[in-house]
């Protein structure tokens, strides 16, 4: 065993020595150890009973023979981040939390890893970690969050939420009712009830063979969640015995195949930032081009928040991320053959599997569209392409050009919006928000809602280097490639230039002529960073481009 390193012979003694200091016993030490890397916190309300979690993921672990031993990792609440400079500290965070629980893991010598975690970062975070150290590891989130329930009966979430503050703003909504959603929105601990970034890779998880069944959708608070946490513990044990590691499991087949599944489920634009960055802890390069050929021929089947109006307890009844894999299989979507967390194939998992509600999951033969909820589109403004997510477009905004309003940071944009000088038919730019340019690719979820709650979404884009949260709907189109930061197109726009979306045919386009274009490249000079020190400057100085997962070199 790996273990062996700090608890056998007499060279050892002084290693055992610092876990008898701990209350170990030389029997404990005789099993596996088993490192339980926990996230709870009591800042982030999908992870403050990460602790509860924990104690069921080690019971499982003891049960089967190993010896627990948990440790912590970081996570940011996006949600209490988001509208000012704490948003910069979120995707950043992602790296520090794999580059630490790197250190944890292998200067501790763990034979096996369960990983504890549930919001937006610390899923891939905890992701890249596991492909880097590659010792056999399971990961068992802390589940959804319950769907809450206005005074009138009205089921809402967190992206109703921020939309409120919009439709407040433009004279739609009084005080009370803010503070009916404000007091409603988000009723228990969990990650937040849509398909958001995080429930969207804690699915994803599921999807590439990482997480056992129910790992993405079975609630926070159902008892269900801890009796998952202690099968997960026992399992770990099981693939500790086989050597199952996680590059076994995180193949090129199962990132296909997760993929797939993003664009059935309609998850967040930001698993195109995360599944990238993951593959590439497994030196395996994910490109966006692969992602339009994968949505191309892979049919959208549900409409989770913020694109329909039900929730992950929804699509939990309806069978889970199980019952879209099943249905995809119905067409040869997915490679069966692909190893698990289970110990088992993914054809093996998918057994005696059927759908529960047609009506959460769409059949295969009854999509909400022939194609994936994300498209990547391209074009003079986005030469390495931008994302956004198309489940969640209206149909008036699918195709859409309108003359361009720019600004140079998120607060300018929100400004305009509040103060009403954005009007239907616009199209709103905001850069140097990128990786390097934020620094940190901030979120951008206050004025695209600010957007939707004024009434805009059927009639106004917006378009970013920065990202969008996951509880982002309408023509919001983030990750352009080059950032402004790096002198990318959008770095050159100015305000009332026509540009051109065309979501269908995955395009976006500057109306403006090339040698206008050249010229204004020439008077182009970068600005000064932003931020000049602790990490996000060095953050600035090694992460690579949205297009490539804003990896770090």
């Amino acid at each position: 065993m790996r273990s062996d390193n700090v608890t056998k012979g007499v060279e050892r003694a002084p290693n055992r020595s610092l876990f008898y200091a701990l209350g170990y016993t030389k029997e404990e030490l005789e099993r596996p150890l088993i490192g339980v890397v926990c996230s709870y916190n009591e800042i982030v309300p999908g992870h403050m009973n990460l602790d509860k979690i924990a104690e069921a993921v080690k019971a499982g672990v003891r049960a089967a023979g190993g010896t627990p031993v948990e440790f912590p990792a970081i996570a940011v609440c996006d949600g209490i981040a988001m509208g000012h400079i704490g948003m910069k500290y979120s995707l950043v965070t992602r790296d520090l939390i794999a580059d630490s629980t790197e250190a944890m893991a292998i200067a501790h010598q763990f034979d096996g890893l369960v990983m504890i975690p549930n919001c937006d970062k610390n899923v891939p975070g905890l992701l890249m970690a596991a492909a880097r150290v590659n010792i056999p590891t399971i990961f068992c989130s802390g589940g959804p969050m319950l769907a809450g329930k206005l005074n009138d009966g009205r089921r809402s979430c967190l992206s109703h939420m921020f939309e409120a503050v919009g439709a407040y703003k433009a004279g739609k909504l009084d005080e009370a009712g803010v503070e009916d959603y404000e007091n409603n929105a988000c009723p228990t601990c969990g990650s937040c009830s849509g398909m958001y970034t995080a429930n969207s890779m804690n699915c994803l998880t599921e999807a590439i063979g990482m997480g056992l069944r129910g790992n993405g959708t079975i609630p926070a608070v159902w008892s269900a969640r801890l009796r998952l946490a202690k099968h997960a513990g026992m399992q770990i044990m099981e693939l500790v015995r086989q050597g199952i590691r996680p590059r076994d499991i995180m193949t090129e087949a199962a990132f296909h195949n997760a993929e797939t599944v993003d664009m059935a489920l309609g998850c967040s634009t930001n698993t195109m930032l995360h599944l990238p960055a993951i593959a590439h802890e497994c030196g395996i390069e994910l490109d966006l081009d692969m992602s339009n050929e994968i949505s191309s021929h892979t049919p959208n089947l549900c409409h989770l928040a913020p694109a329909g109006d039900t929730y992950m307890e929804d699509l939990e009844g309806a069978g889970g991320v199980y019952a879209v894999m099943k249905e995809l299989t119905r067409k040869g979507l997915l490679d069966t053959s692909v190893m698990t967390c289970t110990g088992r194939t993914l054809e093996e998992n998918l057994e005696g599997v059927t759908n529960r509600n047609p009506e959460i999951i769409r059949p295969i033969e009854n999509p909400y569209s022939a194609d994936g909820g994300i498209a990547v589109l391209k074009g003079n403004l986005a030469p390495e392409g931008c994302v956004v997510k198309r489940s969640a477009v209206a149909a008036e905004m699918m195709t859409h050009t309108g003359p361009a309003r720019v600004f140079d940071s998120e607060e300018e944009a929100i400004a305009a919006i509040y103060e009403g000088r954005i009007v239907p038919g616009d199209v709103v730019v905001i850069r140097y928000e990128g990786p390097k340019g934020g620094p940190g690719m901030r979120e951008m979820l206050n004025p695209t809602s600010a957007i939707c709650g004024m009434g805009l979404g059927e009639s106004v884009a917006l378009i970013t280097d920065g990202r969008f949260s996951g509880a982002t709907r309408g023509a919001a189109i983030g990750h352009v490639s080059p950032e402004a930061a790096q002198g990318g197109p959008i770095a050159l726009v100015e305000e009332g230039d026509m540009i051109s979306i065309d979501i269908p045919s995955c395009s976006i386009t500057l109306n403006v002529d090339e040698a206008t274009l050249a010229a204004r490249k020439a008077s182009w000079t970068c600005p000064q960073p932003k931020v000049q020190t602790g990490y996000l400057a060095r953050y600035a100085k090694l992460v690579t481009s949205a297009s490539r997962g804003a990896v770090l070199e």
